[in-house]
């Protein structure tokens, strides 16, 4: 079972490399790119035997490691 997590900002919070990433675009010449928001993504392979087992342990490894969740929102995607 592999589950696939997508850590982002909140909204509200500064996102300094993401206006990095909009101001280079423009310099490259990439017209009509509004806010650039950057964010991180995590593979992680599980042996659990169930989807709601996998779940919750994602969830809890989201919760005391992978995302800080004062400044930062995640989404985990199950796939058995």
């Amino acid at each position: 079972m592999k589950a696939k997590i997508h850590v982002t900002l909140k909204n509200g919070v500064h996102d300094p490399q993401g206006q990095a990433i909009g101001h280079a675009l423009e310099s490259l010449g990439f017209d009509g790119v509004g806010d650039v928001r950057q964010g991180k993504y995590i593979e992680i392979d599980l042996v659990d035997s169930t989807e709601a087992a996998a779940q919750e342990k994602v969830a809890a490894m989201c919760r005391q490691l992978l995302a800080n969740t004062v400044i930062e929102n995640y989404i985990i995607e199950i796939d058995g």
